[in-house]
């Protein structure tokens, strides 16, 4: 038998920067015209935020002599779909859009989702600009290279690892967001305080209603220390081998909660259940105190968020659900789980801790 080896050993230098900032839309297109980034862009974002900002960022690129599109889609998480991703890939080769392209997301969390999953797959990949407009996509899911789509089996389980070319936080977008729409991105806030930094949880602790307030210059420290955090983890782990894995807390039960009501029950708000849920597990199998569970709790309730499922719940078909999760290791989920705040624990170097599903469903019993 004979062979032939092909090497393919290489470093790729997949960094950018996130820029944070205050009306910067405007500034955006002389920026990526001094860059070079692309000969021609495709802005896609939704049907709600192509109303407010879309045809707007548009024109600002069609004055700077750039050629450029916009693609819409029907808003929300219904239609983070593959079917979406078929009718945008359908438009842009319709426009005769080639590899020398770029994609600016412009949009919440499911627009940055299904814009960067086209932009990783579209002619095997062109580059992609994230602009987030809401509070969860400015401080997680515009950084870190997440794509994808939701399917009927599980939420994100089709997509790819594709890093932004740069990303743009206009903080001034997040003042025309309903206070439920900063409720939301708080939830993923309060989880960067558990996971990460003891100091930022007291921060949110003392300032939590301040954010409420649209106070500008509390909204770009939080905003920037949670990009700091995730940067950092990404920077580590960009592919989600151990490290990274810790951004999850709280999504595995989160997750499954979304898909069991059909996202009925918006991501911040599943999110913040399944923190409170998997904060019992570690409390059940000794990882926590109850003390700081406590303080995550009131936190919680402070922002405004739930910490209680709304009804009864089929806790069969939730464990089925989760077992899809793709932190579950040979059939057995997984979880990661607080060891005090600031700090998650670790069982062998490993933060996915397996988690039995009689204790999953001990915890639905006064749910």
């Amino acid at each position: 038998m004979e062979s032939v080896k092909v090497n393919l050993k290489r470093k790729e230098d997949n960094s950018y920067e996130i820029i944070i900032g205050n009306n910067i839309l405007n500034d955006i297109p002389s920026e990526l015209t001094k860059r070079g980034l692309a000969h021609s862009y495709v802005i896609i974002t939704d049907s709600n935020v192509s109303t407010v900002y879309g045809n707007k960022l548009l024109a600002s690129f069609r004055r700077a002599k750039l050629n450029t599109h916009l693609i819409s889609f029907p808003a929300g998480e219904k239609n983070k779909n593959r079917g979406t991703k078929v009718l945008i890939e359908n438009e842009m080769m319709k426009l005769r859009l080639s590899r020398d392209t770029a994609v600016i997301a412009l949009g919440g969390g499911v627009v940055g989702d299904v814009a960067g999953f086209v932009a990783a797959t579209y002619n095997r990949g062109i580059p992609y600009i994230q602009i987030p407009t809401t509070l969860v996509a400015c401080v997680d899911s515009s950084i870190g290279g997440k794509t994808g789509v939701d399917t009927p089996y599980g939420k994100n389980l089709i997509g790819s690892f594709h890093q932004p070319s740069r990303v743009y936080i206009d903080v001034q977008t997040l003042f025309t967001l309903e206070k439920k729409e900063v409720r939301q991105g708080l939830a993923e806030v309060i989880k960067y305080g558990v996971i990460k930094d003891e100091k930022f949880f007291r921060y949110l602790e003392n300032y939590i209603y301040q954010v409420f307030a649209f106070n500008f210059e509390i909204l770009v420290q939080i905003i920037k220390k949670c990009c700091r955090i995730k940067g950092k983890i990404v920077e580590i782990d960009e592919r989600e081998s151990n490290l990274r894995k810790i951004l999850n807390f709280g999504h595995t039960i989160g997750h499954a909660i979304e898909q069991l009501y059909n996202y009925k029950i918006s991501h911040g708000e599943a999110i913040s259940i399944g923190m409170i849920l998997e904060g019992k597990i570690a409390l059940k199998i000794g990882l926590w105190k109850l003390d700081e569970f406590e303080r995550l709790n009131i936190l919680l309730k402070k922002a405004g968020l739930p910490t209680l499922l709304p009804s009864r719940i089929n806790v069969k078909r939730l464990i089925n659900i989760m077992r899809l999760d793709k932190k579950t290791r040979g059939g057995i989920i997984e979880m990661v789980l607080p060891r005090r705040i600031g700090e998650m624990s670790e069982i062998n170097g490993k933060y996915g801790i397996k988690v039995d599903e009689r204790l999953i469903t001990s915890l639905f019993g006064n749910v």
